[in-house]
C-alpha cells in the first residue's frame, strides 16, 4: 500500500514565501519540466514530486493561498490519487468540465491575481499567452528567478549531476556531427535566420554525437548550444569534458553551462542593430527568449526535431538488431518467470520488484546494452490498471497466477532504444479478461496492418486501434503511439498516434519510428497493453492515387511473442490469425538463434511462437 507524502509543512513554507513582500503572489505554478522542457528530469529538478508527493512523469501543480491542485492526464489518475495527501485536489485533464492548469489560473482565480513561475520552466510561447490572458483580467504572470520550491527544499535538494559525457561512435550514429551541423546550417539559410539556439537535451546529444547520464534512463547531458553560419558554441560544464570528448569537439567553442543567458543578452545588441534573428525551438524557455529579446528571435520548430526523427540507414539497422537482442532477453525472462511461478514455488512469493530486477539483469547481459530506457512497469492485477505504475520496494505486490501480469519495459543499447509491453496470464484467465485482451490485440493488428499515403498524420490513424474497444463502449486514456529515439529518449517527437492536437500537424515519413500500444484498464482489477516498436516503411500498392508520393505502412521491430492463450477465438478473424502467425514466425526466425537451445527461454519461445 502506497503511503502518501505529508506535504503540510512544505506547502506552509511555500505559502509564506508567496505572501512575503519580496514575491507578493496569489498563486505559484510548479511544472514537471526542467529548463530544457525534458519529460523525464534529474533528481534535482523533481520539484513537482517534492511539493506534492506525486511522481508521475506528467503533471503541473498550482498552489494558491488556500488550495493546492494537481493537474495530470489519464495515465496517472490512479497513481496521483494514491500518492497525494488530503492537501491536494486532483484535477483530471481530459475529462469534460475539468480545466487545464492554464485555464484554471486565468479563469478560476480571482481577477487581479499575480501568478508566479520560474521563467526557465515554461516555454516562451506559453509564458506570453498566459501573461496576456492574466493581464486582460488585471492580473499578471510574474517571472521569479529564484525557484520557490528549491528554497523550501533547501539543503536536502539533490545536487545537479556532473557526470562526464561520452562520444557515440559514427558506426552507431551513421553520420558525423560535422555533417549534421552542415545540414542544420542549410535549413537555417532557407529559414533566413542568423543561427539556432539548441535547448532540448536529446537534440544536443543527437547533433554532437555525444551521450551522457545526467537523467536516469535518458542518455543525455545538461548543455545548450548556439549554431550560426560560421560558429558553433556548446555551453557545457568542464566536468563533462573528457579528453575523448575534447578531441571530438575540435573546432567547437565550449563555454560554461550557466553562461548561456549572459551570452545571449550580449548577442541581442548586435542582432537588434543588424535586424537579424536567431531561431529558437518551441521548447525554449521564457527566460531564454527574454535574454535574447523577443524582437531578436523567431520561435518555431527546431529543424533538429525532424532531422533526428528521420533515422538513417545505420540507425534503422541498429534499431532492428537491438530489438532482436532485446527479444532474446525477454524470451529468457518469460521462460524463467513461467518456470518460477508454475514449477519452482514462486507463485505468491516473487514480487513485482524481484522480477523487474531479474529482467534488468537479463537485459544487461545482451551485447551493447547500456541500461534501461525507463523504469520497468512490472504490475500484477489491479496495479496493471495504473497505466504508468512503477513498483517500489516495501509496497509492491506479489505475483499471482490467478491475475493478469503487465510488463512494460525497455533497454538502452549503443545501437538503439527499445520499448515493449506484453500482458500475460500464467493461470486461467476469465472470459472477460480474454475478450478485453482480444479487442486490444485486434486494435493493435489493425494499426499495424494499416496502409496510408506518405505524410498521413497519426491523429488520423488513431481510431483504428480503438474501434474494437469502442464497439462495446470501452477505451483507454493514453496515446496510441510515440516515436522512439536511437540510443536516446524513449519518447521522441514530433510524430505520434493519438488525439493530441500536434499529432494532426505531423505526417509520417519513411524512417520514422513509432510505438503501437493500445490498451484497456479496469480499475481495481487488471490492465492490458500490447506494445510493439515499429519503423515507418514504404510499401507497394496496386495503384498510386498520390501521383508518386507513395504509401507507407508499419514494420514491427519488437520481437516478443503475444500470448495466444488470452485470445478469444470467436472474436479473432482469419486475417488477424494470419497476421499473428506471420509475426510469430518472424520472431522465431530472428530471435531463436540468439538463445541457448537447452535453456528455458528457447523452449518458451518455441511454444509461444507456434502457429495458432
Amino acid at each position: 500500500m502506497v503511503t502518501p507524502v505529508n506535504t503540510s509543512d512544505r506547502l506552509k513554507q511555500l505559502r509564506e514565501l508567496m505572501s512575503s513582500n519580496k514575491y507578493n503572489i496569489g498563486a505559484y505554478v510548479v511544472p514537471s519540466e526542467d529548463a530544457h522542457q525534458s519529460e523525464y528530469v534529474a533528481a534535482c529538478d523533481e520539484r513537482r514530486p517534492f511539493i506534492s508527493g506525486f511522481d508521475g512523469s506528467a503533471g503541473c501543480a498550482v498552489v494558491t493561498t488556500d488550495q493546492a491542485s494537481m493537474f495530470t492526464d489519464g495515465r496517472y489518475f490512479l497513481q496521483a490519487r494514491q500518492q497525494m495527501d488530503d492537501n491536494w485536489t486532483l484535477m483530471k485533464w481530459g475529462i469534460a468540465g475539468v480545466p487545464s492548469w492554464q485555464e484554471y489560473v486565468t479563469d478560476h482565480l480571482p481577477a487581479g491575481t499575480r501568478v508566479g513561475i520560474d521563467p526557465t520552466l515554461i516555454t516562451a510561447e506559453q509564458g506570453a499567452k498566459l501573461r496576456e490572458a492574466l493581464q486582460a483580467k488585471s492580473g499578471d504572470l510574474v517571472a521569479i528567478s529564484e525557484n520557490l520550491v528549491d528554497i523550501v527544499w533547501g539543503s536536502a535538494r539533490p545536487v545537479r549531476p556532473e557526470d562526464p559525457a561520452f562520444v557515440l561512435d559514427v558506426k552507431y550514429a551513421g553520420e558525423t556531427h560535422t555533417a549534421k551541423i552542415a545540414r542544420v546550417r542549410e535549413q537555417l539559410e532557407r529559414d533566413n535566420v542568423r543561427g539556432l539556439v539548441v535547448t532540448a537535451l536529446d537534440e544536443l546529444a543527437w547533433l554532437f554525437n555525444l551521450r551522457g547520464s545526467d537523467i536516469d534512463f535518458n542518455p543525455v547531458f545538461f548543455a545548450y548550444a548556439v549554431v550560426t553560419n560560421d560558429t558553433v558554441t556548446l555551453y557545457m560544464n568542464e566536468a563533462k569534458l573528457t579528453d575523448a570528448v575534447r578531441k571530438h569537439l575540435d573546432g567547437i567553442l565550449v563555454q560554461p553551462y550557466e553562461s548561456i543567458f549572459g551570452e545571449l543578452s550580449a548577442m541581442s545588441v548586435g542582432l537588434a542593430e543588424s535586424e537579424g534573428r536567431l531561431l529558437v525551438g518551441k521548447t525554449a524557455s521564457w527566460a531564454l527568449v527574454e535574454a535574447l529579446g523577443e524582437s531578436n528571435v523567431k520561435v518555431d520548430s527546431s529543424p533538429i526535431v525532424l532531422l533526428k526523427a528521420l533515422k538513417n540507414a545505420t540507425e534503422l539497422a541498429g534499431m532492428r538488431k537491438c530489438h532482436e537482442r532485446d527479444g532474446a532477453a525477454m524470451a529468457n525472462y518469460f521462460g524463467w518467470l513461467e518456470n518460477e511461478l508454475l514449477h519452482n514455488g514462486g507463485n505468491l512469493k516473487l514480487s513485482e520488484c524481484d522480477v523487474a530486477d531479474k529482467l534488468e539483469t537479463l537485459r544487461r547481459e545482451q551485447d551493447l546494452c547500456v541500461g534501461l530506457s525507463f523504469s520497468t512497469i512490472s504490475s500484477v492485477g489491479a496495479n496493471g490498471a495504473i497505466i504508468h505504475y512503477s513498483p517500489q520496494r516495501g509496497s509492491e505486490s506479489l505475483l499471482d497466477t490467478s491475475k493478469m501480469y503487465l510488463c512494460d519495459s525497455g533497454g538502452q543499447y549503443l545501437d538503439g532504444t527499445t520499448d515493449v509491453t506484453r500482458t500475460y496470464h500464467f493461470g486461467e484467465p476469465t472470459r472477460w479478461e480474454r475478450e478485453c485482451f482480444t479487442r486490444v490485440l485486434k486494435g493493435h493488428i489493425a494499426l499495424d496492418m494499416a496502409v496510408f499515403p506518405n505524410g498521413t498524420p497519426g491523429f488520423v490513424l488513431d481510431p483504428l486501434a480503438r474501434l474494437p474497444l469502442w464497439e462495446i463502449g470501452l477505451d483507454f486514456r493514453h496515446g496510441t503511439g510515440h516515436g522512439v529515439g536511437s540510443f536516446l529518449n524513449v519518447h521522441e517527437g514530433p510524430q505520434g498516434v493519438g488525439v493530441r492536437k500536434h499529432y494532426a500537424d505531423v505526417g509520417f515519413r519513411p524512417g520514422m519510428t513509432i510505438t503501437n500500444e493500445p490498451g484497456y484498464y479496469q480499475d481495481g482489477d487488471f490492465g492490458i497493453r500490447i506494445e510493439n516498436t515499429c519503423v515507418v516503411v514504404k510499401t507497394d500498392t496496386k495503384f498510386d492515387y498520390t501521383n508518386g508520393n507513395g504509401y507507407l505502412t508499419f514494420e514491427p521491430v519488437t520481437m516478443v511473442p503475444i500470448q495466444k492463450k488470452l485470445i478469444l477465438n470467436e472474436l479473432f478473424t482469419d486475417r488477424e490469425r494470419q497476421w499473428l502467425n506471420a509475426y510469430h514466425q518472424t520472431v522465431w526466425d530472428r530471435v531463436s538463434g540468439r538463445l541457448d537451445k537447452s535453456g528455458l527461454g528457447y523452449e518458451w519461445l518455441k511454444r509461444e511462437t507456434a502457429p495458432m
